[in-house]
């Protein structure tokens, strides 16, 4: 589990330099140990990659199915995954796009990489972090844009942590939400304002916001452009009516944080 999160979190700050850079910061605070609530996974909801296969996947490091979510308006469904002994091990959570809902132009292309994935899992396996097709095409890009920022953003990065997530409720010195958002503004980073700063209240049990992610020069198979790569995300947990931390997510909250990988903002 420890090689699987450090590969990950690796591949995550080559592109997402400002979670490092507030990743450092937030240590250089005090005695901070700076402890990951969850990481997200993007996907396709057919083939070696579907979320049903990646579930799959993350059984061998002890993980298993604890909660579903449905995305209506973004067209997605999700599942988040917990360790079945560890409590304090990373949740994992898993989105994958409905591609049946959308044009039969973006399914023909989105079809045309998972094949592509199908094929290369079949001889090496499915691994993470990994992108399991070619570059595509910029031209590509922004037509799947135009159906999709989810798909567009798939299709460019691959099965990679499009976020990790600092745990508010382990940090000493910034100790709710509130304080770290505004440290973060002091710093100049850019926070995601989609229905507001702070997504969720104490009556759900769960407060979030998120950096907007990192503009990044990204290699296209016709050059290369700059895209929104990754973003990183904090988590205020509250206690239910059982005094336990609340573990799960918030459907409403997750629909406003996919929007910090948004192109146009």
């Amino acid at each position: 589990m420890n090689t699987l999160f450090n590969a990950l979190w690796e591949d995550y700050i080559e592109i997402t330099p400002d979670a490092l850079t507030i990743h450092n910061k937030f240590k250089a605070l005090g005695e901070e140990v700076i402890t990951n609530d969850h990481i997200a996974l993007r996907t396709f909801n057919d083939g070696l990659i579907s979320l049903k296969h990646i579930g799959e996947h993350l059984k061998q490091f002890g993980y298993q199915e604890a909660g579903e979510y449905h995305f209506e308006e973004k067209k997605l469904y999700a599942k988040h995954f917990a360790h079945e002994t560890d409590q304090d091990a990373p949740k994992i959570f898993v989105s994958e796009l409905l591609l049946e809902e959308f044009s039969p132009e973006l399914q023909m292309f989105c079809r045309g990489l998972i094949a592509e994935a199908n094929w290369n899992i079949g001889q090496n396996g499915l691994h993470l972090p990994s992108r399991p097709w070619g570059k595509i095409s910029r031209t590509a890009y922004e037509k799947l844009l135009e159906e999709s920022e989810y798909a567009a953003w798939l299709a460019a990065f691959g099965l990679r942590a499009n976020h990790f997530t600092v745990s508010i409720n382990h940090l000493t010195q910034l100790g709710t939400i509130e304080d770290v958002n505004e440290y973060l503004k002091q710093q100049n980073f850019e926070l995601n304002t989609s229905g507001g700063e702070i997504k969720g209240n104490e009556e759900v049990c769960l407060k979030q916001s998120s950096t907007m992610a990192n503009m990044v020069d990204w290699k296209f198979e016709d050059g290369i452009y700059p895209i929104r790569s990754c973003f990183y995300e904090f988590a205020e947990r509250f206690a239910m009516n059982n005094g336990e931390l609340y573990q799960g997510f918030v459907a409403a909250s997750a629909d406003k944080i996919f929007e910090s990988t948004n192109a146009a903002a």
